[in-house]
């Protein structure tokens, strides 16, 4: 059965859910990122966006919302709707949401390197490979100075590490990144490096979702 990624999206509201935890710890970071954020406009993109709760609250209240252009990259147009009716209420005329495969690069080629790339949702649902692709994109994703903010649980196996060290292998340095005993797993990199040029007309993985990578 498909998964209703509408309908996923209801523990959000859920205050003790493990997606409720992670969002609180996401959010938290993201407004970190945007105070250290250097001034000037901001760009920041968003893969898999769902109903944009990562960004669109932080941004609503932050003291730099009006540098940030930000595009939202969502596969179902109904989580993308919610995310566009959010910004249009908190008054983000520089968010734009975008329904379409967030996989691919050429959806980002205008905005980069982004001052903050986040990829929350993802690395739980595609292929090992891709992830390692994904963080390989991400060094044209990402500018100098610039922050990643992704998501992976911490369930066995362990997929955490590894991905902090493809992370360290393009140039990134850990900000921070939750323990296995918080339940829920979010990263924080900062770039080092000199931004890659974006390649064009790729897809950096195939998203397949938690419940079928776990039933193969």
């Amino acid at each position: 059965m498909t998964k209703d990624w509408y309908a996923w999206h209801a523990d959000y509201d859920q205050p003790d859910s493990a997606l409720s935890r992670r969002v609180a710890e996401v959010r938290h970071r993201i407004r970190a990122a945007l105070d250290a954020a250097p001034a000037g406009p901001l760009r920041v993109i968003s893969l898999c966006a769902g109903q944009g709760h990562d960004l669109i609250p932080v941004l609503a209240g932050h003291p730099r919302r009006d540098d940030v252009t930000a595009r939202l990259v969502e596969q179902d147009p109904r989580n993308a709707e919610v995310a566009r009716r959010a910004a249009a209420e908190a008054g983000l005329p520089g968010v734009e949401v975008v329904v379409g495969d967030a996989a691919l690069t050429d959806r980002y080629a205008d905005l980069v390197p982004a001052h903050l790339v986040l990829v929350c949702g993802v690395f739980g649902n595609i292929v090992d490979a891709d992830i390692r692709a994904t963080v390989r994109h991400c060094a044209a994703l990402c500018a100098t100075g610039g922050t990643v903010c992704w998501t992976r649980h911490r369930r066995e196996p362990d997929l955490v590490p590894t991905i902090c060290g493809w992370f360290a292998a393009e140039g990134f340095e850990p900000v921070a990144v939750s323990s296995p005993a918080a339940g829920v797993g979010v990263g924080v990199h900062r770039f080092t490096g000199t931004p890659r040029p974006l390649q064009t007309g790729a897809t950096m993985f195939q998203f397949v979702g938690y419940d079928d990578l776990t039933q193969h």
